[in-house]
């Protein structure tokens, strides 16, 4: 998400002649979202983004569970406890 949000930055300033920008090549602008490109690839074909999203999940289900838990007054579990 940093590439593309560099790369829109820099498109936007490339477009609007700002600064120095301005005299950069139109691939130094446009490279960021060939970063991008490559980075969201690397992310699925090594897993990263299904481990991502099964920690986000994990970190909801046990939220959940504990809320459950305190609504029916048996408190948290307690590691080492069973």
């Amino acid at each position: 998400m940093l590439f593309l949000g560099l790369g829109i930055v820099l498109l936007a300033l490339k477009y609007l002649e700002v600064g120095p920008v301005a005299a950069w090549s139109w691939w130094i602008v446009l490279s960021p979202f060939a970063l991008a490109v490559v980075w969201w690839t690397w992310a699925d074909w090594s897993g990263y983004t299904k481990k991502k999203a099964m920690e986000r999940e994990n970190v909801r289900k046990q939220a959940r569970l504990d809320r459950q838990r305190e609504q029916l007054g048996l408190g948290t579990r307690k590691s080492g406890r069973r």
